[in-house]
């Protein structure tokens, strides 16, 4: 029997920039470090709205609220089906503390979201939810 998890996104923008990451991956693949929207699994029994205002905090040190969700997407990993959600939220915050998971922190204009987004179907889905 397989399993099924739901990860959440937070696309945080304060005014017009919107708030991007920079992760290490693996060594062994093309571009090792690569800039993303903070993400995680929501816990058993978390709704989906709160767990996005977890992972957000967690990754960055500040709150954000939640506007609306932007897109959803699934993939299988195994025996594991995921399903997620992003979020649109809105912070007032400037200063960022990233955690450990993270190298680097940017706040860019959403003209900027191309150069940092290596993934098409990630662009794609920003473009369809008219962000």
């Amino acid at each position: 029997m397989g399993k099924c998890k739901v990860k959440v996104k937070g696309i945080v923008t304060n005014g017009s920039e919107y708030l991007m990451l920079k992760k290490w991956y693996d060594d062994r693949i093309g571009e090792p470090y690569q800039w993303e929207f903070p993400e995680g699994i929501t816990e058993f029994g978390e709704s989906p709205d709160h767990a996005v205002e977890r992972v957000v905090s967690e990754a960055t040190g500040i709150t954000a609220a939640p506007r609306k969700p932007l897109y959803t997407w699934q993939y299988m990993l195994g025996d594991v089906s995921y399903i997620g959600i992003c979020y649109l939220l809105y912070t007032s915050a400037e200063e960022i503390v990233i955690s450990e998971e993270y190298t680097e922190s940017i706040w860019i204009n959403r003209l900027e979201l191309c150069n940092y987004i290596t993934d098409p179907k990630m662009m794609a889905d920003i473009e369809r939810a008219e962000l």
